[in-house]
């Protein structure tokens, strides 16, 4: 049996990574998923009341008709809080572990100097990985031996190579043994990859509910709803494929020594113009992806955002780019897939830095100016964070569909529910990388589109 550890239980990886190994298990494979919880915040209760079974509902048109198509997945064996460590541990010792996949956010692969070796519900998920591993190396000589196969799919340049990063710090602060991390250099293999599939997750209107419950045929409390198209770009090392089949199943997986250009692609076409697009969207009044695409003025804001702005700076292949940019307007146009604009303005900043910021930069030096339809984005996010308030433990917006929860690092939403100024946050290196207000003109624009969209003008 080949054995996959996955931290993270959202509805990504139940729509993209469970089903394409419950796929490869109907094709005659031997998979099994056991999944970790990576945070204490939220609930494993609906894996255990369906015992860890759910279906998936891909939905798009083909040949012009509506299809929808439900997939049972029955690949996942058991589900474990962080609190569960001895039961972490004892799968991390198992010899037939060969695959561990994550998907903690753009902001769950970091460093965190005060993590302690001692600890692990605390620490973050890099800490965890390491003392999991090393406890790996310490309890199995079989285990120590295998190759181990790591493919984070957050959204982050160099995903793996960020990972390992995180790791040897961690080696290096805890002071571990040499010969466990020669064991991480030469039986770890850390493969970036790159994942595409839009995901919108549980039905939401009743009459969603309602036809998902009738295509299923029963009550399905972690169904999930995606696009038909997916992909996953994984870096081919060591002896992967032994693994990792590619070609199509149920989603296309393409083992590459250069996943580059795939995910440069993807983060800044695809997601890119999602996050400069999502803030703008919720400000004007749209709940979903497909509201926007309906509205004429956000449509164009998308597409010329696409065509000036992101497309000509992912290759020199610009044809080819637009191709997919295109594809991707049809994805967007998708009715079935109730992409909730609120679901993917979750953790904005970080997003924006990953998969925004690049595309910027790149326009303000081919151009000697800032990007104005990016600028304009960005304007409406923080705009947007302007207008958060603190209630309780949560923070909240008054959009125009009505007080809305706004999920993003705390630090970041406690210092907008106290007032701060957004040209004051723009300059925090700690947030950006950089101070950008160091770009010409930028903070400039940005003050006055903030103070236009909070006197109600749309600028788009």
């Amino acid at each position: 049996m080949i054995k996959i550890i996955q931290f993270g239980e959202g509805n990504f990886l139940r729509t993209f990574v469970d089903v394409y190994f419950d796929t490869l298990n109907q094709e005659g494979g031997n998979y099994q998923v056991d999944i970790v919880k990576p945070i204490t915040f939220g609930s494993l209760e609906n894996f255990i009341k369906q015992n860890n079974k759910y279906n998936i509902v891909l939905r798009g048109v083909k040949n012009g008709k509506a299809d929808a198509t439900a997939y049972p997945v029955n690949v996942i064996n058991s589900v474990l809080e962080p609190e569960q460590y001895d039961g972490i541990c004892s799968l991390f010792a198992d010899n037939e572990l060969k695959i561990i996949v994550s998907n903690t956010t753009e902001a769950g692969i970091c460093y965190n100097g005060n993590d302690k070796i001692e600890g692990f519900i605390e620490n973050t998920f890099p800490a965890k990985l390491t003392k999991l591993l090393l406890h790996r190396f310490n309890a199995n000589e079989n285990a120590r031996n295998s190759d181990l196969y790591l493919m984070p799919v957050e959204l982050i340049d160099n995903n793996a190579d960020a990972l390992y990063d995180c790791v040897k710090k961690y080696i290096a602060l805890w002071n571990l043994p040499k010969e466990f991390e020669d064991y991480i250099d030469n039986k770890v293999f850390f493969c970036n990859t790159l994942v595409d599939r839009i995901v919108s997750g549980a039905p939401r209107t009743e009459e969603d509910k309602a036809s998902i419950k009738a295509l299923i045929g029963k009550e399905d409390l972690l169904v999930s709803i995606g696009e038909p198209f997916g992909l996953w770009a994984v870096e081919d090392k060591g002896e992967i494929s032994k693994f990792v089949k590619d070609g199509v199943h149920n989603i296309e997986v393409v083992l590459t020594k250069d996943i580059n250009y795939y995910k440069k692609r993807k983060v800044r076409v695809l997601n890119g113009s999602h996050t400069n697009l999502v803030s703008a969207g919720l400000l004007l009044g749209a709940t979903t992806v497909y509201d926007c695409m309906q509205d004429k003025t956000l449509c164009k804001f998308l597409n010329d955002t696409l065509d000036s702005e992101i497309v000509p700076f992912v290759s020199n292949d610009i044809s080819a780019t637009k191709v997919f940019a295109d594809s991707i307007i049809e994805r967007f146009s998708n009715p079935y897939l109730n992409h909730q604009l609120i679901s993917i303005h979750l953790n904005s900043v970080s997003k924006w830095k990953a998969r925004v910021l690049p595309s910027f930069k790149d326009y303000y030096t081919a151009n000697g100016k800032i990007a104005p339809l990016i600028t304009v984005g960005f304007a409406y996010l923080l705009a947007l964070y302007t207008r958060v308030y603190k209630e309780g433990e949560k923070y909240y917006c008054d959009l125009p569909v009505g007080k809305t929860e706004i999920k993003d690092d705390i630090p970041y939403l406690e210092f907008f529910a106290n007032g701060g100024c957004p040209i004051e946050f723009m300059k925090k290196t700690e947030v950006w990388g950089e101070d950008l207000t160091a770009y010409n003109g930028f903070a400039e624009k940005i003050g006055e589109y903030i103070e236009q969209i909070n006197a109600g003008k749309v600028i788009l």
